[in-house]
């Protein structure tokens, strides 16, 4: 029997902490291992705990949801633990700190509890997740930076992307579809391939364009133009 996801509940407010239990312990596959409610108790909890998801929260005392992800990505004994950022503010500067910050994706507090176990679901299997809003203006904002292939990039979530002249045909219509937004079985489904097949041809795109995670593949493809602005969030 496979063993049920483990999700951190990271939040300051003790009624949405008991709310997203109550939602993510409903689930079947998934099982709230621990609470936090500042982002030092986070970062404590999940080396405790060894999470696979970690629901964060940005604006709390004793150390904010940016900072705990920082150090949650950073640390290697947490590899295969990932940080799903759930906020009530959609902030360019949280979304684009929380990047930055290692976390696979930004989902708002508004969302249906449909969405949310979605989205923790997606973020276990190792894909980046952003509410359209976010994932139109996220791309954009690196988009409209001028001149970024022909010098030194200074924010570390573009410092090591390839371009995709590396890639074999079927990688660059799979990264096409990352940057569409598609899940996994959304590009299976597309491409007529299995899953097995997507899995690995993510992997190749990760490993060929030396990106952290889909989330950079999402803004490699609208970077090199594969998609454009008017299909982000679809």
């Amino acid at each position: 029997m496979t063993a049920p996801v483990g999700v951190l509940v990271v939040d300051d407010q003790p009624l949405i902490r008991h709310s997203l239990r109550l939602i993510i312990d409903g689930e079947p596959g998934l099982s709230v291992v621990g609470e936090a409610d500042t982002g030092e108790g986070a970062v404590t909890r999940a080396a405790q705990l060894r999470p696979d998801v970690v629901l964060m929260d940005i604006r709390m005392p004793g150390g904010d949801g940016i900072d705990a992800t920082r150090r949650i990505a950073d640390d290697p004994v947490l590899n295969e633990t990932r940080v799903l950022v759930l906020s009530m503010f959609e902030l360019d500067e949280y979304v684009h700190a929380a990047l930055r910050a290692g976390a696979s994706g930004f989902l708002l507090k508004d969302a249906e509890p449909a969405r949310l176990v979605d989205a923790i679901r997606r973020t276990h299997s190792g894909e980046s997740l952003f509410a359209p809003s976010i994932l139109g203006r996220l791309v954009a904002h690196y988009l409209d930076r001028p001149a970024r292939r022909n010098t030194a990039p200074q924010d570390p979530t573009q410092q090591t992307l390839r371009g995709p002249d590396v890639l074999t045909d079927r990688e660059t219509e799979v990264l096409t579809q990352v940057g569409r937004g598609l899940s996994n079985d959304e590009i299976a489904q597309a491409l007529t391939i299995s899953m097995g097949t997507v899995k690995s041809h993510i992997g190749n795109l990760l490993a060929k364009l030396h990106a952290r995670d889909r989330a950079q593949l999402v803004i490699a493809a609208y970077d090199h133009g594969l998609v454009g602005a008017g299909h982000a969030g679809e």
